[in-house]
């Protein structure tokens, strides 16, 4: 069975030549036991999978696909939670974040110090050098300088910072 996350609703989005709708064509979508094992939801394989890739490429490559059905799924949605009383509206909401909240709460704290570390280090580098492209034309740091001063154990301050960044470009 497929990994990842969960869907509630699948809605296709290209069509065959007579205008029908077309669940995707890479996937099992009309089987769903083969041999004994769950198949229902999986990748085609083989000269199928090849047939089927060629075909979606080709939709996708000429724009022929139509949004309209998964537009109206979620018109559908909007509609349902905009008739909720505010209660039950703030209950579905918290129903759909439970699972987040709960992978959150688990994490929090590695997150949490992680993330306070990046903003100090690498994020505040490659924020940085993405602000500065127009002075100094590139918007990524010297990823190799930057790791060598990381073996060395260079302290993370001015000079670092000034020997990864893009240096300004004379006019």
């Amino acid at each position: 069975m497929a990994k990842g996350p969960k869907i509630s609703k699948c809605v296709p989005v290209l069509k065959d030549e007579k205008g029908n709708w077309v669940r995707n064509p890479q996937v099992i979508t009309d089987t769903y036991v083969k041999d004994g094992e769950l198949v229902y939801g999986e990748f085609k394989t083989g000269d199928e999978f090849k047939k089927a890739r060629e075909w979606v490429n080709s939709k996708l490559k000429n724009n022929e696909y139509d949004f309209a059905l998964l537009d109206a799924e979620v018109e559908k949605i909007c509609w349902t939670f905009a008739n909720l009383f505010p209660s039950c509206l703030m209950m579905s909401i918290d129903g759909i974040r439970n699972k987040k909240k709960f992978f959150w709460d688990q994490m929090k704290n590695p997150n949490r110090h992680w993330l306070a570390a990046n903003m100090m280090g690498e994020a505040f580098l490659g924020f940085g050098a993405f602000n500065m492209k127009k002075i100094t034309g590139a918007d990524t740091i010297d990823f190799i300088k930057y790791r060598q001063n990381i073996a060395e154990g260079k302290l993370m301050d001015e000079t670092f910072f000034e020997e990864v960044l893009g240096k300004p470009q004379s006019k």
